[in-house]
């Protein structure tokens, strides 16, 4: 069966990907609304966005108004909800956005599809779906070594921006109990690869070792996260929408636990591999790593067990971490462009008031 798909924050570093996933690899057809915030880079899905099959709209999702128009004008049997406010810094620097963002703007959504969603005939209304996409940092940390977060693990959530994704699950599972809104769930560990922002942890540290600047790691670098490749959380999305049960949660991770510091070394052990022209005064790439204060309210660990959509949905990561992080790493050699546009601020000139 083709669907489809409504994607918000489609222009960010998930959404992208799930977006040339669903052009490139499936027959479903697939609208992009996003804001175009900081975060968010048209030229990210631009090897897509000829696709007659593709569409974007410039939207916040906290506007009702036009959400109602798009959802009128695209007809849409499924929805992805990925747009969201995303860095833990930028949320402790400013919580106001992410409260905003990820608790108003899932809000506004969820009353958008619901509206929609109750004008579809009865034989539409069965196939319809929301599907939230969230984070583990939900979960907050894990105390012991060989804990792993499940999809009945409590909440305690961290930062500002783990609290704001927390209250955005509870408010699309309340909209599934008290409407019968049919929502799927789902939480990812994090996520790395091609078109990843370059403020995020495994861009930052490339971009300025290319630079021969620090790479500043928080604290002694012992935290330790799950690592997924991007291309297998937005093959893994598509299978929650298209397959998943209605009112489920599925965990997706990619069985790839390191520390901060061992995605650091790694990063430069591949660079002095990969780029051997080291900017100037720089001898080995690990002599730039720098050791800062660590963050206020700093996760130690956190881990996914994804047994459930593995047993569910069949599917497992394709990449292991080593092959994924060679992937991304020649990405970032191979594709200065991208990267330099967004270092530069030019890939937001001239992109406002763009749709279709």
């Amino acid at each position: 069966m083709t669907h489809r798909i409504l994607v918000t924050g489609g222009a960010g570093f998930i959404g992208s990907a799930v977006i040339r996933h669903l052009v490139a690899d499936t027959a479903h057809d697939v609208a992009n609304v996003d804001k175009l915030t900081y975060a968010g880079n048209l030229e990210s899905v631009s090897a897509v966005s000829a696709s007659d099959r593709y569409r974007f709209y410039h939207a916040d999702i906290c506007d009702a108004a036009l959400l109602d128009k798009i959802f009128a004008g695209f007809k849409p049997t499924a929805v992805m909800h990925l747009a969201a406010e995303s860095h833990v810094d930028r949320s402790i620097d400013g919580p106001a956005d992410f409260i905003n963002t990820n608790i108003v703007g899932t809000y506004t959504l969820l009353e958008a599809a619901r509206r929609y969603w109750n004008r579809l005939p009865e034989s539409e209304k069965a196939g319809f779906r929301f599907h939230h996409i969230s984070t583990d940092e939900v979960f907050g940390d894990l105390e012991g070594t060989d804990d792993l977060f499940t999809e009945t693990t409590p909440y305690a959530p961290s930062s500002p921006y783990s609290a704001s994704k927390a209250s955005s699950d509870h408010l699309v599972r309340a909209w599934h109990r008290t409407y019968g809104l049919p929502v799927l769930v789902t939480n990812c560990s994090n996520n790395y690869g091609p078109y990843h922002f370059p403020e995020k942890l495994i861009p930052h540290m490339i971009l300025n070792a290319l630079a021969g600047k620090p790479l500043p790691v928080y604290g002694t670098g012992e935290q330790i996260r799950d690592w997924l490749y991007v291309e297998d959380h937005a093959r893994a999305l598509v299978e929650v929408v298209t397959r998943g049960k209605v009112g489920e949660t599925y965990n997706i991770g990619g069985h790839n636990e390191k520390t901060n510091l061992e995605v650091v070394h790694t990063l430069c052990d591949l660079l002095e591999e990969l780029a051997v022209d080291k900017p100037a005064g720089v001898a080995r790439y690990r002599d730039l790593i720098t050791f800062v204060t660590d963050r206020p309210g700093h996760d130690l660990r956190y881990a996914i067990d994804a047994a459930k959509i593995e047993r569910e949905l069949g599917w497992k990561p394709a990449e292991t971490f080593e092959s994924g992080i060679r992937k991304t790493v020649l990405w970032y050699l191979d594709n200065r462009d991208w990267w330099q546009g967004v270092l530069s601020g030019s890939y937001r000139l001239g992109r406002l008031g763009e749709s279709s």
